[in-house]
């Protein structure tokens, strides 16, 4: 495979970027494609190593034992056998498919690279000559196809498909299964419209896809579709209800939304959709309003893991201040979808406040998602627990899976970014970047570090010829005193939550030395967010931590334990404990008697409960409910 890969890039047929951007006229930051990035040893490269192990083929198990993947048989053998999964199960075998594609454009893996083509015959064999397809709305359903758009996610699934098959096509050169979503794209494009039938994204995920194709193709009748999608102007003729339109986040213009409402992971799609319907048109109006969404989102509505949607009904946002803890929904999809729009709004403004919240979503309300052994994954991800199973292998509704999946296999294409003026360091990992400037001057950028558990970053710049050009290093909002050294000289003016800027004639041997302020610090919530009055949470560096109970002393209970003042934290990394940790310890104090055993209500005069001293151990969120099922929190009492 990887001979292939670079004989494809050798000619310049292909660039398997996550988002073609290098002709989107509005796009400040353009993508450094996933095959040019290599990642070394470090926090997420044994993430990245079980998922290709272990979580892709335990999933493509699942999928066939569920029979997703047989509906496309089904229907391909005209079998009148019923549909397997709720409506939308396609677009969970799409995602598949495009994890393993990713993970193809780092290099060779025969087993994906086979189950893809293998895949790709059962899925066009299913294709209608039209180019229709959708495995729930072909055969016994098929009377009902395009007769309830706001529930039928054929659209969604369309494009799932769009991406999939974009990614296997940047991956190998194969485009057989991106020419099956042409097909069928193209049959949505010729039949549907303001002068033709009307067309609703139940679920937005389509002018994602179709904008991507037409950054793929050139095809600009994709873009002007999506815009169709996005301008909702069909709510009368689909007759639709005010309840139907807040749940969608579609059904009317995207440009008339002022805040976040409704379900949680269509409305960061929707988002995701607009932003790249900007920078490809720069229409004001979408700049505008997806400030307003973002200044919603990250005043009101967004956890500190990163994560979206507090509430199960509907698994839709909630009120603004709404987060409660232990009732928190946080679908590990709206933790993607968040990361997925802030780095497209991060492409349109280069600015580092919206990788600051991808970093946040990363580690925190993203990673926790899938176990430490690739095999069990979260749906919810609370922020608080009395040990209710978590974790499972497979859902029903299972599009998390194969999301995280997906997330993990395209990582290198997230660490670094090129401009006009030089290079983005977006992500700190071991990692080193072959690729150009663009102005077509090869370039070596190689990063050395053991972030996030220690504070230094290396970073060599290595340019083929020498050259002057400019190296964006992120200072993320959380290091409040940052040092930067070129060739061992200091920097001035480092400011928090900001790109530094060195701009200077670059050549062979250069390096940049970046030291973060990783003290651990404690955080507290707007007393607005009543649950959360009283409590901090713990953080150290781009990650949020949590007690559990398996860490605290024996014979106390976690929900007794308050955290005491001061912030005397002692840090230990321990390399056998959760694959590798760094663990915070604190003093604290935990009640003499169970707080369950106080009276429900006492008079304000009435003495405190009693307490001990303790050392309470704190772990980072994403690793909870490892080693089993047990009581978790992240918001403490503080005394």
């Amino acid at each position: 495979m990887q001979p292939l890969v670079i004989s494809i890039f050798a000619f310049g047929i292909l660039s398997a970027q996550v988002l073609k951007l290098d002709q989107s006229p509005y796009a400040k930051l353009h993508d450094v494609p996933v095959s040019a990035v290599t990642m070394g040893d470090g926090f997420w490269s044994e993430r990245r190593k079980v998922n290709v192990e272990k979580s892709l083929p335990t999933m493509i198990q699942l999928l066939e034992q569920h029979g997703i993947v047989e509906n496309f048989r089904n229907v391909a053998s005209k079998n009148s056998a019923p549909h397997n999964g709720p409506v939308y199960t396609d677009s969970d075998l799409y995602k598949w498919i495009e994890a393993a594609a990713f993970v193809l454009q780092s290099g060779d893996v025969p087993f994906l690279h086979a189950k893809i083509d293998e895949l790709t015959d059962t899925i066009l064999s299913a294709q209608e000559p039209s180019g229709y397809l959708n495995t729930y709305y072909q055969g016994v359903n098929a009377s009902k196809r395009f007769t309830e758009m706001y529930r039928s996610h054929e659209l969604y699934c369309l494009g799932h498909l769009l991406q999939a098959a974009i990614a296997y096509y940047r991956a190998t050169g194969n485009r057989k299964l991106m020419d099956g979503g042409i097909r069928y794209a193209d049959y949505l494009v010729e039949n549907f419209g303001p002068e033709k039938r009307p067309a609703l994204t139940g679920h937005p995920e389509l002018e994602m896809g179709l904008i991507e194709l037409y950054r793929t193709t050139g095809q600009r009748k994709y873009l002007e579709f999506a815009g169709y999608l996005l301008s909702g102007v069909e709510r009368e003729r689909l007759h639709l209800k005010d309840s139907q339109i807040k749940y969608m986040f579609s059904g009317v213009p995207f440009t008339s939304r002022t805040q976040f409402e409704g379900h949680a992971v269509r409305a960061m799609y929707a988002s995701c959709g607009a932003t790249d319907y900007y920078a490809e048109t720069g229409d004001a109006r979408y700049r505008q309003t997806l400030e307003t969404l973002w200044r919603d989102m990250v005043a009101h509505k967004m956890y500190i893991t990163g994560g979206v949607g507090s509430r199960s009904q509907d698994e839709a946002f909630g009120n603004d201040y709404e987060l409660p803890n232990a009732q928190a929904y946080t679908e590990s999809c709206a933790a993607i979808a968040n990361y997925m729009w802030n780095w497209r709004m991060l492409m349109v403004t280069g600015e580092s406040r919206f990788t600051d919240v991808m970093e946040r979503s990363l580690y925190n309300g993203t990673n926790s998602g899938m176990s430490l052994d690739g095999t069990l994954y979260c749906y919810r991800n609370p922020l608080e627990s009395t040990g209710e199973k978590i974790r499972n292998e497979w859902y029903e509704t299972s599009c998390c899976p194969p999301n995280i999946e997906r997330t993990l296999s395209s990582l290198p294409g997230y660490i670094f970014n090129t401009s006009k003026q030089g290079v983005y360091v977006n992500f700190f990992h071991n990692a080193t970047m072959d690729w150009h400037l663009e102005d077509g001057a090869k370039l070596r950028v190689r990063q050395s570090t053991q972030y996030p558990w220690n504070n230094r970053v290396e970073i060599a710049v290595d340019p083929a010829v020498p050259a002057e050009f400019s190296l964006f290093v992120r200072i993320p909002e959380w290091s409040k005193t940052t040092a930067v050294q070129i060739n061992g000289a200091s920097q001035h003016g480092v400011a928090a939550g900001a790109y530094y800027e060195i701009r200077r004639r670059w050549s062979r041997g250069d390096h940049v030395e970046v030291t973060f302020d990783m003290q651990p610090r404690l955080t507290r919530a707007n007393t607005l967010v009543r649950e959360n009055v009283g409590r901090v949470a713990v953080e150290r560096g781009p990650l949020v931590y949590c007690l559990e109970q398996t860490d605290q002393p024996k014979n106390t209970r976690l929900f007794d334990e308050e955290l005491s003042a001061g912030r005397g934290f002692t840090e230990e990394f321990s390399r056998d404990l959760l694959g590798g940790i760094t663990v915070l310890k604190h003093n604290g104090s935990v009640a003499e008697t169970p707080l369950e055993d106080e009276p429900l209500y006492a008079a304000l005069e009435a003495p405190k409960p009693r307490s001990k001293p303790v050392t309470l151990t704190f772990i980072p969120y994403y690793a909870w409910a490892n080693r089993g099922q047990d009581s978790m929190e992240v918001w403490v009492p503080r005394q």
